[in-house]
């Protein structure tokens, strides 16, 4: 990884919450993962007029399962950051995407901090868009849609292919396990 991105992604601060996902302090990117502090993060689930979703395929460069399928796009909070702002931001930053949070954008259901999601509490949404995208480098190798049959079986058949936290919020979608 490019020592200089490495750097910044360890620097970002978070929010740190307690088990009702309240505020109790902040800390850094590395030291949150590293002590596995409960913290935030979004997940957006991009789906096309036809049903199939967009999902994207983790850049190599990334921390935590490079190279692997992702929801359309995910990430954390920021210090001081709300779900649906963190939303908006992250669908602009991977996959260039300029929504609103009034306009489609849909907080569908909130995953409890667990060890499937990193210690994250997650607000997970949906929206229709047909795109254009444009993937950040740095975040995004590549991005392809999907059928919500391909996506489960691929889940099934090769999971090691998808990253933890979006195998587990696909399977609460689905209602094949509880939040």
């Amino acid at each position: 990884m490019d020592t200089v991105l490495k750097a910044q992604r360890d620097d970002e601060v978070f929010d740190v919450v307690n088990d009702r996902d309240e505020v109790v302090g902040q800390a850094t990117r590395k030291k949150v993962h590293a002590k596995r502090l409960w913290h935030r993060a979004v997940h957006a689930l991009v789906f096309g007029r036809d049903g199939r979703v967009f999902l994207q395929k983790r850049s190599m460069l990334k921390d935590t399962s490079p190279g692997c399928w992702d929801s359309s796009c995910s990430g954390h909070l920021d210090s001081g950051e709300g779900y649906d702002a963190a939303v908006v931001r992250e669908l602009g930053e991977e996959i260039g995407l300029a929504v609103k949070a009034e306009n489609g954008l849909k907080a569908v259901f909130k995953v409890e901090a667990r060890r499937e999601t990193g210690w994250e509490f997650v607000w997970v949404y949906c929206l229709e868009s047909e795109g254009p995208f444009e993937l950040h480098p740095a975040e995004v190798e590549d991005g392809a849609w999907f059928t919500t049959d391909e996506v489960t079986q691929g889940i099934v058949e090769r999971p090691k292919e998808f990253t933890r936290s979006f195998k587990f919020i696909w399977m609460v979608r689905a209602g094949m396990v509880s939040r």
